[in-house]
C-alpha cells in the first residue's frame, strides 16, 4: 500500500481508513470506480473552483458521475459568479497533479472545501489520497471534520458511462 502526506495524517487522527493503489496514469472518477467495484456515486472527485473577486479557491468534492453546478454552488458560497479552473490552473494552486487533488493533502493550504450532499447517501465515500495512482475510501463525517468542510447540494448530474 502506497503510503503519503494524506495517510500518515490520517493515522494520526487515528481516523478508519482504507487506501487502495490504481494505476498511476490519470484516471476519471468514473474509470476508478469501476477498478474498485463501486458505483461512480460513490467516487468523488476534487474540481479546483476559482471566485471571480478576492477569496479562498474552493475545492468542490462531487460525485464522479456528476459535474459541480456552479450556480448552486455561487449561491452556497455567496458569489454572483464562480469558474472551474483549468487543468494547468488547478495544478499550479495546487501543487498536486490532476487526478491527484485532494482536499485531504491541501489541509491549511488556503482553500475553501465544500462537499456534495450527496455524500450523506453513503456512510464512507471515496476520494483521492493526494496523487495519482492513490484512492482513499473514509468515513463522510471524518472528511468533513478534517477538511472543515461545508456541505450542500453542489453538483448536477454529469457524464454516465
Amino acid at each position: 500500500m502506497t503510503t503519503n502526506n494524506v495517510t500518515r495524517f490520517l493515522d494520526s487522527k487515528k481516523i478508519k481508513y482504507q487506501a487502495f493503489d490504481l494505476p498511476a496514469e490519470k484516471l476519471g472518477a468514473i474509470e476508478s470506480a469501476r477498478l474498485l467495484g463501486v458505483p461512480a456515486r460513490q467516487v468523488f472527485k476534487t474540481i479546483v473552483v476559482i471566485r471571480n473577486r478576492p477569496g479562498k479557491p474552493i475545492l468542490a468534492v462531487v460525485p464522479g458521475d456528476s459535474e459541480v453546478d456552479l450556480k448552486s454552488l455561487a449561491a452556497a458560497v455567496g458569489e454572483k459568479k464562480l469558474q472551474v479552473s483549468t487543468q494547468a490552473e488547478a495544478e499550479k494552486m495546487t501543487g498536486l497533479l490532476t487526478g491527484g487533488i485532494s482536499p485531504l493533502a491541501l489541509i491549511n493550504k488556503g482553500f475553501q472545501v465544500w462537499v456534495d450532499q450527496s455524500a450523506r447517501d453513503f456512510d464512507e465515500i471515496h476520494i483521492s489520497g493526494g496523487q495519482r495512482g492513490l484512492n482513499i475510501r473514509l468515513p463522510v463525517d471524518a472528511l468533513v471534520l478534517l477538511t472543515g468542510a461545508r456541505m450542500a447540494v453542489i453538483s448536477s448530474p454529469g457524464e454516465r458511462n
